[in-house]
């Protein structure tokens, strides 16, 4: 009797624990299946996307990247660099008045001048899309050159200064 008493509750336990999995295993035919679509997978890059991605900056129209000897010359030369890694994305002159978006980063460089991380530091209000924008050009003007002289940490930021037709200039080459 004392045996009866004590496995009743775990047999409960288990009755409820089966009815509960097997609401959501595919293929028992009930109202609670759940079947996920299968998903192909991603298509294989094209042979041009691939050779551009592997190619480095030199081979994209980019100059090397010089060795700084201070956070100026660096500041400098990674604003001439965004210019120049993004042609038609930006603009020359003097910045319009009223601005589209004012979004700041932070990039943190390796000890080569890659790009180790970009923290945002300002989003605008509006047109938010252009913070996206200001990472991707980041990423296609890196490298930014040899830092390893210079004093850690190996950050810098940057102002974007949007246009109403999403074309930027980097506040370092603002007058």
């Amino acid at each position: 009797m004392e045996i009866v008493r004590a496995t009743r509750p775990l047999a409960a336990c288990l009755a409820a624990a089966a009815l509960v999995a097997g609401c959501s295993l595919p293929g028992l035919g009930g109202r609670g299946d759940v079947v996920s679509p299968q998903r192909e997978p991603a298509p294989p890059p094209t042979p041009a996307a691939a050779a551009a991605a592997e190619k480095p900056p030199e081979a994209r129209g980019l100059p090397p990247p010089e060795t700084m000897r201070s956070w100026a010359e660096l500041r400098r030369q990674a604003a001439e660099r965004l210019v120049a890694a993004n042609p038609g994305r930006v603009y020359t002159g003097r910045a319009p008045d009223p601005l589209l978006a004012i979004p700041v980063l932070e990039i943190e460089l390796n000890a080569d001048g890659s790009v180790r991380r970009i923290d945002v530091l300002r989003t605008p209000r509006q047109a938010k899309e252009t913070v996206q924008l200001a990472v991707d050009a980041v990423h296609r003007a890196a490298p930014f050159g040899n830092v390893s002289r210079l004093p850690r940490p190996w950050k810098f930021v940057e102002t974007f200064l949007f246009d109403d037709e999403r074309r930027f200039k980097p506040r370092t080459l603002e007058p």
